[in-house]
């Protein structure tokens, strides 16, 4: 089932999400509605935040970034995966810092300049609750990084210059109160 995500000035999209466990109520369909709903959406990444729910979920799908055209004009490594992460911590954030235009789902047609680390180590619960550790870099490191920012309260607005800020203020309004063109269905602040 597709579901609202929930536009910038929710207050959700600024709490620190809980962690779950095993027997959290209608897990497994909730992540299928979440993947669904970021299909939908055309997006690459979606926490459970974007759709009302404070918890430490979220779930990527790096596919349309992995092409040899998009690492020729970013610079970026590229590749494909599509994971959940369940309860994750970013141990280490290491490597160059890299600049990559970002958007978010949860704060439609605004991009910004933003810059992470390329390199990070990850520790997560698999959807069978599995413990796994892995490294990632590249595009697929931003991505996770992104959404990880998310169930942190994080918003890549709030990592912007504050006169970059002030340029988009009005458009963030807009965002808030709905005044904004998306071919998805959308939750605003009322």
């Amino acid at each position: 089932m597709v579901l609202p995500i929930y536009a910038y000035g929710q207050n959700i999209l600024k709490q620190k999400a809980s962690v779950i466990s095993s027997d959290y109520k209608n897990l497994k369909k909730l992540i299928d509605d979440m993947y669904e709903t970021m299909y939908a959406a055309k997006g690459v990444g979606l926490a459970a935040p974007q759709i009302g729910k404070s918890i430490r979920l979220f779930v990527i799908d790096t596919s349309p970034f992995d092409n040899a055209e998009f690492e020729k004009e970013t610079g970026f490594e590229v590749g494909s995966l599509k994971k959940t992460f369940i309860n994750p911590t970013i141990s280490n954030e290491s490597g160059e810092n890299k600049t990559l235009e970002e958007g978010c789902l949860s704060i439609p047609n605004i991009r910004e300049k933003i810059v992470r680390k390329s390199k990070i180590k990850i520790t997560y619960h698999d959807e069978n609750f599995n413990i796994i550790r892995e490294e990632y870099s590249g595009i697929i490191a931003r991505v996770i990084q992104h959404e990880y920012d998310h169930i942190e309260g994080i918003l890549f607005t709030d990592k912007i210059s504050p006169f970059k800020k002030k340029i988009i203020k009005n458009k963030l309004q807009n965002i808030m109160v709905g005044k904004v063109d998306v071919d998805y269905f959308m939750k605003y602040v009322k």
